[in-house]
């Protein structure tokens, strides 16, 4: 399976995706995420206003065959959250890094990213499994 993995981004273990703008973080599925669940038909997004922390579990999403644990690959707070997810989860099967994004967090350590899994990394490990 090829596995779209844009070079902007970095890449965690549990399958989510960061784009670090300055202290501001946007997070996603990964496309190999996306694939594995097949077709999305609900997203628990979180609270804006919650503070999370890096590995911690901050949301849901699930498809008609399995559900996952969204996981904060960086620690921060919640400033905003995609809601247009609430009525068009599949949003995240169609455009996973555009208008499937999750939430984006206000980086309380931007160096919190630095063990993420660059677009290589990330495509050799997907590769794995």
């Amino acid at each position: 399976m090829a596995v779209n993995t844009p070079a902007d981004l970095k890449y965690a273990a549990t399958d989510e995706w960061l784009r670090l703008e300055g202290d501001t973080a946007t997070i996603g599925v990964s496309d190999f995420a996306q694939e594995q669940l097949n077709d999305i038909v609900f997203v628990e997004l979180p609270e804006v206003g919650k503070t999370v922390s890096k590995g911690e579990a901050f949301g849901v999403v699930e498809s008609v065959k399995a559900a996952a644990d969204l996981n904060a690959p960086i620690s921060g707070t919640v400033i905003e959250v995609n809601t247009a997810l609430q009525d068009t989860p599949e949003l995240i099967n169609s455009d996973p890094f555009g208008d499937g994004w999750i939430a984006r967090l206000k980086v309380t350590d931007a160096s919190g990213a630095d063990d993420l899994m660059n677009a290589e990394a990330y495509k050799a490990y997907c590769a794995t499994r």
